[in-house]
């Protein structure tokens, strides 16, 4: 076991890092955006291809912001911005796609679709006891890295 000062040394470096590397992170993000965003000037023609990327660069920076704010990642974020990569994908790639793989793809969407719905009703019906004391005394927030 560790002793208690080199714990909290330990703690503080690692929320450093997570801090860093969530400022990457967001700083790429925004890159990719402003790229994509002149890639459409240049091009002066935005797809639905282009707008799905463009809102899949929105979803990862506000996962990034609901991470420093409550220090909680929710699991759906990811499920989110996975279901509209795979429609991006299709949107884009339908032309080159047999029939196997769009049913494949479509069939991925819809199961991540209802794992977003499980674990939202998992949630909602049997919620962590951090969230049951949040809502009791929602004047202490805690820094918290559990999702749900």
């Amino acid at each position: 076991m560790l002793h208690p000062r080199a714990a909290q040394y330990s703690r503080r470096t690692l929320y450093f890092f997570e801090g860093a590397g969530l400022i990457v992170i967001a700083l790429a993000t925004i890159y990719a955006g402003y790229q994509e965003t002149l890639l459409m000037i240049n091009n002066a023609r935005v797809t639905l291809a282009d707008l799905l990327l463009m809102f899949l660069y929105l979803e990862i920076l506000t996962m990034v912001g609901l991470y420093f704010e409550s220090g909680k990642l929710p699991v759906r974020f990811p499920l989110y911005i996975a279901m509209v990569a795979m429609a991006r994908y299709v949107i884009v790639d339908i032309k080159e796609m047999d029939n196997i793989r769009l049913l494949g793809v479509s069939a991925s969407i819809v199961l991540v679709a209802i794992a977003v719905l499980v674990i939202r009703y998992g949630h909602v019906r049997y919620p962590y006891l951090e969230d049951l004391e949040e809502l009791a005394n929602p004047s202490s927030k805690k820094n918290n890295i559990s999702g749900d």
